[in-house]
């Protein structure tokens, strides 16, 4: 399941589920705009698996739930904790990330 968190409440999703996957992206980002399909389609894969789009710049709270220094950042959390992050551009990457928590 693909969403596009629209308020600062990532905190609240991963709390409530499982397994969350994140990526923090931005509106200028050219590396994001290229994988936001990427990762729409590893969601498509994984339909009972929330995966959100998060906007680092209108969402601070949530960008403090990862290390967030770079942009494409993904985040995997379990059970209401951080389990792994990445910067990437490349799906192997991205798969690779995924894969450790589903």
């Amino acid at each position: 399941m693909f969403t596009e968190i629209e308020q600062d409440n990532l905190a609240e999703v991963v709390a409530s589920n499982d397994t969350v996957i994140v990526q923090y992206s931005a509106t200028w980002c050219g590396n994001c705009r290229i994988m936001k399909p990427k990762f729409k389609m590893l969601a498509s894969q994984n339909e009972s698996i929330p995966f959100l789009m998060v906007d680092a710049e209108k969402f601070p709270e949530s960008r403090k739930l990862a290390t967030v220094d770079n942009l494409p950042t993904f985040a995997t959390f379990k059970n209401g904790k951080l389990v792994n992050q990445t910067q990437t551009n490349k799906l192997e990457v991205l798969t690779e990330l995924v894969n450790e928590v589903i």
